[in-house]
């Protein structure tokens, strides 16, 4: 499980998290949706450690994969080589990776989608192909959590839905925490169990995505007039989208 309990993080006077709760359990998943500037990003940082909590407590593993906006590199490493340093806390200070830490690294990237850019070099990648490289060193880590930063930030539409069916499908074992980052209503219902609404008047709101993701709790969050849709897929199946109310062109 990996979670916060009664969090506070003051910057100066100005409080960033307020007696912030939520957890989520392995075996599921959770998206933390907020306006800009309303602490998103020190609620990630206080999850994996790297925040200090004024007040209240942390839950986590000893290690927590992390997966950041973007990745970028100056040196000339390969994917493999990138997703092997998933294995560093493993391997002590001066530790080198060995044959069993790089088929992990191996099956990271197969279990990511990425196998076939293992001997690319990174920074040659697309932006889409590095998330998924990326993803795969978190996975590498071994850790039952893993935490996203916004992992579809930078990504068109086809990539998105490619990264949200990636992550439905590492839920499918219910072998891991997940919890990310997103502006996109969609994208916590395609892809999350749990929903964190961090409202701008600092209160938050936690729980199931069917009963946080509403017209009311959004036009909340965002301050937009928001609607819930039906879709049809290609195969008939049938969807849920949330629009704001200014999306598309208005009717003569």
């Amino acid at each position: 499980m990996i979670g916060l309990t009664d969090a506070v993080v003051r910057f100066g006077t100005r409080i960033i998290l307020d007696r912030l709760s939520f957890s989520v359990a392995v075996g599921r998943s959770l998206a933390i949706l907020g306006p800009n500037g309303r602490g998103k990003t020190t609620t990630l940082k206080a999850l994996l450690g790297f925040q200090r909590l004024d007040e209240g407590s942390r839950v986590a593993p000893a290690i927590v994969g992390y997966v950041p906006q973007t990745g970028s590199s100056n040196q000339r490493y390969r994917a493999i080589d990138v997703t092997v340093m998933g294995r560093a806390a493993h391997l002590g200070l001066f530790g080198q990776p060995g044959p069993d830490d790089f088929e992990i690294a191996h099956a990271a990237l197969e279990r990511a989608g990425a196998a076939r850019f293992a001997d690319h070099f990174f920074d040659r990648l697309s932006g889409g192909e590095r998330q998924l490289v990326l993803l795969a060193r978190a996975l590498a880590t071994g850790s039952q959590a893993i935490v996203l930063d916004e992992p579809a930030a930078a990504l068109d539409l086809r990539n998105q839905e490619r990264l949200l069916d990636l992550l439905k499908s590492l839920r499918e074992p219910r072998d891991k925490a997940i919890a990310f980052t997103t502006h996109d209503p969609n994208h916590a219902l395609a892809a999350a169990d749990d929903a964190l609404l961090m409202m701008p008047d600092g209160q938050s709101l936690f729980g199931p995505v069917a009963e946080t993701i509403t017209p009311d709790h959004l036009e909340r969050l965002y301050g937009v007039p928001m609607r819930v849709v039906e879709l049809v897929g290609p195969a008939g199946e049938r969807h849920q989208a949330v629009l704001p109310a200014f999306a598309g062109i208005r009717a003569a």
